[in-house]
């Protein structure tokens, strides 16, 4: 998974990076995107990451800020 091999050398917490992955499952649900594999999914969960840094915690104002950037409905 994209988010994992982006999180792997990093200074967060356990917790930090389930609220991440939780933001990174639902806004790859929300765009339709099941295949891991797919480069899409490496850029958003860039998006997720940068978002994340700002000091936003609550997975679902993340989720709607990365689709909100990637120009999603």
């Amino acid at each position: 998974m994209a988010i994992y091999n982006l999180l792997q050398n990093t200074p967060l917490g356990s917790e930090e990076i389930g609220r991440l992955v939780a933001a990174y499952e639902q806004t790859l649900k929300t765009l339709g995107l099941k295949e891991r594999s797919d480069p899409i999914t490496q850029m958003v969960a860039k998006i997720i990451i940068d978002i994340g840094k700002t000091g936003i915690e609550d997975p679902e104002q993340i989720s709607k800020l990365a689709l909100k950037k990637l120009g999603a409905p």
